[in-house]
């Protein structure tokens, strides 16, 4: 027996309402327990309107029970009860995703003796004892157009609303308020709407967690269409719109798009068994399993390459339609490069010569543009011919805002064959925002963009070809990903072919594959070794041989690191790659290692002809000279070093100093003893970045702590106060054990001459720090200098101790200390 005919039967009997309702409850709960084998037997389309007309019919049931409620076998005939409810949103275009609200409209009038509003609270109260999620509207017919006035998204719901039960007659009468809504102020209507579409594209860009609803490319962009196609032509479909504003094979492509983000969207609500419009990377595959792919983590990257390359589909093509739409209605914007006055069967080849004629200026394309590339004839692959044209490119000043435009009208790929494989392709590495070829272009636009002075002034520096290699290096540096090789070998191997094919020179070639080759190393090294030892200076320095190779990696890694994400390159991040550039210049200009010895020696030296160190006391600068620490002068500038010398001098227990511009730095001159696993252990809600500790002499140490975060200013005081209480011994702090393993730990007690290291590489955690410094502390290891990393959930730690300090003695009790499951307390 189906639902129905227990409702009825239940009508029959009389029964109560909360029977029949619990009835329903435990229908629908059975149809959503079913919902999963529905998907995998359903189109993305036919899914959803299965599920409609399921609501469909539990709404008309609910109405059938109020109305026996209210009137019992007495009932009117449903078109002489002025009371009519339709569907809203996407329950009303028949597009009801399985976790969605259901939104509903209730239309009536309000005649003495029909007790309207009653029906509708019954019906309301009914469909919640139901258990569904639901969103409606009241209005008397002649109040919808003044509603509509009143908000754009009740407008909007308004124009898309579909009849579902009660008084036909009376929706007949809301359907000629519904056209007058649908005239009324059409041009603030669709300029509210595309200004709308524009703020939603800023809050959900198109990256590797998109969102399937309101982000670029898609539900919201396809429904803007129908909206204004609603309001200009009174269209139930897309497909209405007349020829000249949607070709048959633009919708073919566009149709197969939406189809998916449909699909997708649906199995989002299964996995999650709640509404969700984001597809987070973790969602990936138990989403994929859904859409029937295999286990692998191939299957899962072909899944979310799709869903990219869709909504990417479905964002062109209604970018186009709706400039077609709203031309009369759009404001025209500045920079804006409109379609080229060629004839229709013009080869895509003169279009690429017309955008690099204009890339000395940038440009955004115009969704007509767009759509003269995309059908503009063209070989099956690029021929040798187009191969200038795509060298011109890279020598123009601004080569983003082509190569931009290519991948809007999704001819990327085409131009630059490299690209083939990476475009759409996910990172899942959670350090990447953005697929490859959105990253690339990315890094691309911050080359031509360089916000820094100095490096912008190396880019300038450089000679025509050299930028030309820079921007296809910048473009290229990530092709290699998607393999199963290292993806810079790959990408080199790449580059090599296509710049030959392009006609580059063996130099330029030769340095743009040592360039790609070592994309990452002045960032890796810089945030995670020692860059003042000199084994990893003279090591890195070697890659690159000139003065010429360290300017181009140094641009390549600032353009690098600020197409990630916007927080990435940092003041703190350009400090250290700064510094290490700086650091092998200086090391390229000696052909033979100095040892810190003799860095010191060298660095004495250049302090003593410093004029503010010769005006001091001469006893001063005696003390300053004896400072036992190498890295104390190896470290810092001849001004800091009299700064902090002086500032000790002068210090009777201890002094402290809190910099919060760029990132939080600590400084501290003790005299007395000071509980550093305290203050790390309080201030561990912070991310640390490294920590120098210098013995200025038998009675002074100075200790340096920088963050790479920036608290706010009403957060200081409390940061003040535990560096304070840092020096109240009797103050503790309990520290949970972090979780470590033995392989995540590296001894070397031969790293140089003087020092030795501990390199971890774990977990990220936090009061990891705090607690190894503890440790240390417990057995009277003074830790030099620690150099703190994190990357993908992991951090990449290296501390480096004195070499005849307490470290190797104890190494292996530490280890074990670090790897058994004992909290400390910091005191």
């Amino acid at each position: 027996m189906g639902i129905k005919e227990e409702i009825e039967n239940l009508l029959y009997e009389n029964a109560e309402d909360f029977q029949m309702a619990k009835l329903l409850k435990s229908d629908i709960a059975a149809y959503f327990q079913t919902l999963g084998e529905t998907f995998t037997t359903s189109g993305g389309r036919d899914f959803l309107l299965k599920h409609t007309r399921k609501i469909d019919e539990i709404v008309k049931l609910v109405y059938k029970i109020a109305l026996y409620g209210m009137f019992k076998s007495y009932q009117p005939m449903k078109n002489s009860l002025p009371l009519s409810i339709a569907a809203l949103g996407s329950y009303g275009r028949e597009q009801l995703c399985v976790r969605s609200d259901i939104d509903l409209l209730f239309v009536y009038r309000d005649f003495p003796g029909y007790n309207t509003k009653s029906i509708i609270e019954k019906i309301l109260y009914l469909l919640w004892d139901c258990g569904l999620k639901l969103g409606h509207r009241v209005h008397k017919v002649d109040e919808l157009l003044e509603a509509s006035r009143s908000d754009i998204t009740i407008k909007t719901a308004l124009i898309e609303s579909r009849f579902v039960d009660g008084s036909r007659h009376l929706w007949a009468e809301a359907g000629n308020e519904l056209d007058s809504i649908r005239h009324d102020d059409q041009q603030s209507f669709i300029r509210k709407r595309l200004s709308e579409r524009g703020a939603l594209h800023k809050k959900f860009p198109l990256n590797m967690e998109p969102n399937l609803k309101e982000g670029i490319g898609g539900m919201r962009d396809a429904n803007l269409v129908y909206w204004i196609g609603r309001v200009l032509y009174n269209i139930d479909h897309i497909p209405q719109l007349p020829d000249s504003i949607i070709l048959e094979e633009e919708y073919h492509h566009f149709y197969h798009a939406l189809e998916f983000i449909f699909r997708v969207r649906s199995a989002l609500h299964l996995v999650n068994g709640k509404k969700e419009d984001t597809l987070r990377l973790e969602q990936i595959p138990d989403v994929a399993r859904y859409l029937g792919y295999e286990e692998s983590q191939r299957a899962h990257t072909q899944c979310s390459q799709k869903t990219l390359d869709s909504l990417k589909t479905v964002h062109l093509y209604t970018t186009i339609w709706l400039e077609l739409l709203c031309q009369k209605y759009s404001i025209k914007e500045d920079g804006i490069l409109e379609p080229f006055d060629l004839p229709p069967n013009a080869q895509l080849k003169r279009h690429l010569h017309l955008l690099a004629a204009h890339a000395d200026k940038e440009y955004a394309p115009s969704p007509l543009l767009l759509q003269q590339l995309i059908h503009a004839p063209k070989p099956d692959k690029i021929t040798a011919d187009y191969l200038p044209l795509i060298r011109e490119i890279f020598q123009k000043q601004y080569a983003h805002s082509l190569l931009e435009t290519l991948s809007q009208a999704k001819l990327l790929e085409y131009a630059i064959p490299p690209l083939k494989v990476v475009i759409n392709l996910p990172q899942f590495d959670g350090y990447h925002l953005f697929p490859v070829d959105t990253h690339s272009l990315s890094c691309l636009y911050h080359l031509e963009h360089i916000k820094e002075p100095f490096i912008l002034a190396l880019y300038r520096s450089l000679q025509a070809d050299e930028r030309e290699m820079l921007k296809l290096v910048t473009l290229l540096h990530d092709a290699g990903k998607g393999r199963k090789k290292d993806h810079s070998l790959v990408g080199a191997s790449l580059y090599k072919i296509f710049a030959k094919a392009l006609g580059l020179t063996d130099d330029m070639t030769e340095a743009g594959i040592i360039l790609i080759h070592n994309h990452t190393l002045l960032s890796n090294t810089a945030q995670r070794e020692d860059i003042y030892d000199e084994k990893i200076i003279m090591s890195f320095a070697s890659r690159f041989k000139t003065k010429k190779m360290l300017d181009l990696i140094y641009i390549l890694t600032y353009a690098d690191l600020n197409g990630v994400a916007a927080d990435i390159y940092n003041s703190f991040t350009a400090h250290l790659i700064h510094t290490l550039y700086t650091l092998s210049l200086e090391s390229l200009r000696h052909s033979e290692m100095l040892n810190e010895t003799a860095q010191r020696a060298k660095k004495e030296k250049s302090l003593m002809l410093y004029e503010p160190f010769k005006q001091l006391p001469k006893q001063e600068q005696k003390k300053i000279l004896a400072i036992p620490s190498n890295l104390f002068f190896l470290r810092y500038s001849s001004e800091k070093i009299i700064q902090i010398a002086t500032d000790a001098w002068s210090v009777k227990d201890f002094h402290y100093l809190i910099t919060n511009q760029d990132f939080l730095t600590i400084e501290i001159i003790r005299k007395n003893d000071f509980n550093i696993g305290y203050l790390l252990g309080k201030l561990s809600i912070y991310n640390l970045a490294s920590m120098n500790l210098c013995k200025l002499s038998d009675e002074y140490k100075y200790f340096q702590f920088e963050f790479s975060e920036k608290p706010q200013n009403d957060e200081l005081p409390f940061i003040a106060r535990y560096i304070e209480e840092g020096f109240d011994l009797g103050k503790s702090v309990t520290l949970r054990k972090p979780i470590i393993h033995k392989e995540d730990i590296s001894v070397n007690c031969d790293h140089s001459r003087n020092y030795v290291t501990l390199r971890l590489n774990t977990t990220d955690q936090k009061g990891l720090i705090a607690y190894i410094v503890t440790l240390f502390d417990s057995y009277a290891i003074d830790i030099i200098t620690a150099k703190i990393h994190t990357h993908k959930m992991r951090t990449r730690d290296m501390f480096l101790m004195e070499r005849g300090g307490n470290f190797c003695q104890y190494s292996d009790t530490i280890i074990k200390k670090l790897t058994q499951d004992d909290d400390l307390c910091a005191e």
